[in-house]
């Protein structure tokens, strides 16, 4: 890849969180943190234009010993000139919200707790917070109306080409354990829908890969960045995830822009942590308008 294309190459990484002792008594573990410092070790090579990070940096985001994996891979993408921007997941606020919050917004300057958008090479990322038990009524509200103002303001905005839309919890998955979030079915979802730009919806919290399609709009969860593997719902009642066949332990999404359309490309870990190949790759074209 050229120095050109590394400037055009944005990636896509969440639930990199620590395995916690809770976790290992139900859940079996896979070398995880392993698997995250050679996803980190990865992007670094890669050295993309930005990274954006959907949340579950740490398993516990009050305390500061969690971090100090973080804060040198974030240094390492400073000397690499690759940008990182994140929102916070549930383990980032967990136990202690206030502390959490002010670390990680100590490592994350530029975010906003109540939502805030990045434009790389025409694609504009909304990231929203869906820790809504943590937002006072106040800052539910100026997230929802920033973030309804900003979709319609987007579509209008003729140097933007594609809009995705980002929060931690996933509206649509088939984890056993967390599920999808009916919150973010409610209150994201149909001004995504609404959007004429809005191509994507990006998540994670399942710790999974999985791919939905509801009213003719992408859904994805990629939950593959170290956090232990969830059970999926395998019953007939299961959400259609277009993705059943790609259920790879760990692995991070680089997205291009293809006109206004975009291409995707999931990166997963090979069995022995040798590297990375193409896991998974699909296009979204430019939506069709008829006049």
């Amino acid at each position: 890849m050229n120095q050109e294309d590394n400037k055009r190459e944005i990636l896509f990484l969440s639930d990199t969180q620590a395995p916690m002792w809770v976790e290992r008594l139900v859940l079996r573990t896979h070398q995880n943190t392993k698997a995250t410092n050679t996803i980190f070790n990865e992007i670094i090579q890669i050295k993309p234009a930005v990274l954006y990070w959907l949340g579950d940096i740490v398993s516990l985001g009050y305390r500061n010993n969690k971090w100090r994996i973080i804060d040198q891979f974030l240094a390492n993408c400073t000397t690499v000139g690759t940008a990182v921007y994140a929102i916070m997941g549930n383990h980032d606020v967990m136990g202690r919200p206030r502390k959490g919050a002010r670390n990680f917004q100590q490592r994350f300057p530029e975010h906003s707790p109540t939502g805030y958008v990045k434009i790389t090479d025409a694609i504009a990322v909304v990231m929203l917070n869906s820790n809504f038990s943590i937002l006072s009524v106040a800052n539910l509200v100026k997230q929802q109306t920033w973030y309804e103002q900003t979709l319609k303001d987007l579509d209008e905005d003729p140097t933007v080409k594609v809009v995705i839309v980002t929060c931690h919890h996933a509206p649509y998955s088939n984890s056993k354990l967390v599920g999808s979030s009916t919150l973010v079915q409610q209150r994201f979802v149909p001004a995504y829908v609404r959007s004429q730009k809005g191509r994507l919806f990006i998540t994670g919290h399942s710790h999974a890969f999985e791919r939905y399609n509801f009213e003719g709009k992408t859904f994805l969860v990629i939950g593959g960045g170290g956090g232990l593997r969830q059970p999926l719902n395998m019953s007939p009642s299961r959400l259609p995830d277009l993705a059943t066949d790609y259920k790879p332990l760990f692995h991070y999404l680089s997205v291009r822009r293809e006109g206004e359309g975009l291409a995707l490309t999931s990166y997963c870990l090979k069995k022995d942590f040798s590297g990375f190949s193409e896991g998974y790759h699909f296009e979204i074209p430019a939506e069709v308008t008829i006049s």
